[in-house]
């Protein structure tokens, strides 16, 4: 089963009907399972009021299986720190994706954002 974590900037593109997101849509369909922070409906959801989307996300969220960490991720943000400076919420997928790979050692690390996929990518994650 091939896993990936998935940032908002995905997901955000697809709601806003962005060049090449049905290509996007289809690569991430190939994977057999999704996962990101709850951080991602947030993020979604304001893309969506912001530019007055009209409609239900539940079916694109109900693509993920949602990552809670259950202790502090001061030493992910460290390593994270180590390869990159990040905005705080590109932080935050980075270091979640971090914790849960120590549970699930074959995870690809999916973003449009530059700087965040240079930094997944310093750290280990194969990218989409």
């Amino acid at each position: 089963m091939t896993l990936a974590y998935v940032d908002s900037s995905c997901l955000a593109a697809v709601v806003l009907g962005e060049p090449g997101s049905r290509e996007l849509l289809v690569r991430l369909s190939r994977y057999g399972q999704l996962f990101s922070s709850n951080l991602l409906e947030a993020e979604v959801r304001a893309v969506m009021a912001r530019e007055k989307i009209a409609g239900n996300s539940g079916v694109l969220l109900s693509w993920i299986t949602w990552v809670y960490p259950t202790r502090r991720l001061s030493q992910e943000f460290r390593r994270v720190g180590e390869v990159a400076t990040l905005r705080g919420a590109d932080l935050w997928h980075v270091a979640c994706a971090l914790f849960l790979r120590q549970k699930v050692q074959e995870l690809a690390f999916i973003t449009l954002d530059g700087a965040q996929a240079e930094a997944a990518r310093e750290l280990g994650f194969p990218g989409i």
